[in-house]
């Protein structure tokens, strides 16, 4: 394994491959990345249409799980009636294995916690409670972790609770060199319905870690360095969950099940984990404070574009019912609940359900938010107002209409001005608030008030600014930046550095981590800049890097229009680019070369018949530093 920066070699060849004619490829030629392949490349397997809902132990009970306490919180999601609403997965979290057996490496249950896991032979099986919950009506989610050994025992103090137990190959009870005879008795002999695979094994036990000095644990990488991309050997990362996706895949070759990666935004999983799992962790944990959701919240809020239905963004789960989103602070818990709605994360409840008050259950049982969560159409809610203050997300609809979240992220009372251009609608809109039931009516601009950490959560309906289409800006959800352009990751800086619990303010606090600088985003540009190209600027369009590859699902839209060109704010190191518009893999229409400078150009072509529109945007020249380049305007037109 390569634990090292790449080598600057190494850039500027994987550079060169996007820069490459769209040519057929001779030998010891690399493959380029920007050649149309006709097919949607973000994953497509598993069942996840729409965010999964339900509950997870660990918020609630960390590793001190057992089988009263999973029971008692299955029952609850079906007497409260949230069941019936979408909550229907039941995911055990850390700490419910007691060790590998030995030698055939079988997975044993800690029947002390789970008694009815116990058979006469002592193999023990899980497949009673899948049963149990399979006859409620719910799914079943397990938990495990990529390298040999799991969070609880790599972070965990000595004295955690459920910790496996024996020798050392007995307490190695990851996934890793046990993929394939792990998946098929967690899927296949015991019918779980999830899988949560975390990726502490190979972030924590590397030679240094004392408990691997005192050889309690074997050395593994490590693989993982979450504070530094460059030390990460990020194709290994993705080879290992690879390999769980393809397992799952040959075990459930029918797709009934869900693959939840969660490796808290590292080793750049932005750019690949859309590829491989049903949904993807965002960030480092999340903990009952308001900071700290804010940071979570903002790993998510600008990768609309890395979301879809099948492959979720997942910024961890719901805090509700703890700390500052408890029963004292309900505006704070309405908020956590409307803005995981509105970004399409999962639902995942994280409270002691047995604890759980009256107004806990409406709140968690919000059937309008839960709506909003669940709409088909799959589009992630984008930034139509980023301060530091205030926010407005906006999200398309199926039925057309839009959902709007006015957000204060402060702790002083202050106002939200929504417009029309914010929404691209015109004439009269139609606002209804999703937890007050209150309706109104607006032209041009409303000012809604906004309490200390309020969210006020809208459905709007009006005529679209774009009549005979729909702008790619609004329908995210069925674009995909198979190629983001992104040669060299770098961290993202407008993550809130929320302080974290688990250090205080030891060191120097965190720092920005988080791959994505430089990724596709929707109506700015990938750094975050303004859209402007030959000194125009624009309010919607897909702001991205020379030498990438967008993919566009069309759902019967005849023509497909922008005004391309090279961002003002580029440096010119990609020379001239290149715009080209593929339909099913055959090239629809191509710009002339621009440069920086050059006035945006028009580009339209017939896709009438076509499934899949590629965009790729060609550089004349490699560099490891591509241009930031324009799709302004994009739309499909009736």
């Amino acid at each position: 394994m390569r634990f090292l920066p790449a080598p600057a070699a190494a850039l500027v060849a994987i550079a060169a491959s996007l820069a490459l004619a769209p040519l057929a490829q001779a030998a010891g030629t690399p493959a380029d990345a920007l050649a149309p392949t006709g097919r949607w490349s973000a994953n497509a397997r598993g069942q996840a249409p729409t965010p999964p809902m339900g509950w997870n132990s660990w918020n609630a009970f960390g590793p001190a799980i057992d089988e009263t306490k999973l029971m008692a919180s299955a029952q609850a999601l079906v007497d409260t009636g949230l069941a019936a609403k979408g909550y229907r997965y039941v995911d055990i979290d850390d700490g419910w294995w007691l060790k590998r057996r030995m030698p055939d490496g079988r997975m044993l249950v800690r029947t002390a916690m789970f008694p009815s896991a116990a058979t006469p032979d002592g193999a023990t099986s899980l497949r009673p409670l899948t049963d149990r919950l399979h006859a409620m009506g719910l799914k079943a989610g397990i938990y495990s972790d990529i390298g040999r050994n799991s969070c609880s025992q790599v972070f965990g103090g000595a004295d955690a609770p459920n910790l496996p137990e024996g020798t050392q190959a007995e307490r190695e009870v990851g996934l890793y060199g046990h993929i394939e005879q792990d998946i098929a008795l967690y899927f296949q002999e015991w019918k779980f319905d999830l899988i949560k695979v975390d990726g502490c094994g190979i972030r924590g036990l590397g030679p240094d870690n004392p408990r691997v000095k005192a050889g309690l644990y074997r050395p593994l990488g490590p693989v993982i360095d979450f504070d530094e991309l460059p030390r990460t050997d990020i194709a290994e990362v993705r080879r290992l969950y690879g390999a769980v996706a393809d397992a799952l895949a040959r075990t459930r070759p029918a797709g009934d099940y869900v693959f939840s990666l969660c490796l808290w935004g590292s080793a750049n999983v932005r750019a690949w984990g859309k590829d491989l799992g049903n949904m993807s962790r965002t960030s480092e944990d999340i903990s009952p404070t308001w900071p700290r959701m804010l940071h979570n919240l903002d790993t998510t809020a600008r990768r609309a574009l890395y979301a879809h239905p099948g492959s979720w963004n997942d910024p961890d789960m719901l805090f509700i019912g703890k700390g500052e989103f408890d029963a004292a602070h309900m505006t704070e818990a309405r908020s956590h609940l409307a803005l995981w709605a509105i970004e399409n994360a999962p639902l995942l409840i994280g409270m002691d359900l047995r604890e759980a008050n009256a107004d806990q259950i409406a709140l968690l049982g919000w059937q309008a938010a839960i709506a909003i969560n669940q709409d088909p159409a799959g589009n992630q809610a984008v930034l139509a107002h980023d301060s530091a203050e205030v926010q407005i997300y906006v999200k398309t609809l199926a039925d057309g209409t839009k959902a709007v979240a006015l957000f204060n992220r402060s702790a002083a009372p202050t106002h939200a001005t929504l417009t029309a251009a914010h929404l691209k609608m015109t004439g009269e809109i139609a606002t209804t608030d999703l937890w007050t039931g209150k309706a109104s009516r607006f032209a041009n601009e409303t000012t809604v008030p906004l309490a200390p950490h309020e969210t006020v959560l809208l459905k709007v309906a009006g005529a679209r600014r774009l009549p005979d289409g729909i702008y790619l800006s609004e329908m995210p959800g069925s674009v995909n930046p198979a190629v983001d352009g992104v040669v060299q990751p770098q961290p993202d800086p407008q993550v809130h550095l929320g302080l974290s619990p688990w250090n205080d303010t030891r060191g120097t606090g965190e720092h920005p981590r988080y791959g994505g600088w430089g990724g596709a985003a929707v109506d700015t540009g990938p750094y975050g800049q303004e859209l402007q190209a030959g000194h125009e600027k624009l309010d919607t369009g897909i702001g991205i890097l020379a030498g990438s590859r967008l993919e566009l699902r069309n759902a019967g839209h005849a023509r497909f229009t922008a005004r391309v060109g090279v961002d003002d704010a580029a440096w010119g190191n990609s020379g001239a680019v290149t715009f080209l518009v593929y339909g099913d893999g055959r090239l629809l229409a191509r710009s002339a070369p621009l440069r920086a400078g050059a006035a945006l150009v028009p580009i339209s072509a017939d896709v009438h018949g076509v499934g899949l529109i590629e965009l790729v945007a060609r550089p004349a020249q490699a560099s490891a530093a591509p241009d930031p380049v324009v799709w302004g305007e994009a739309a499909l037109r009736n």
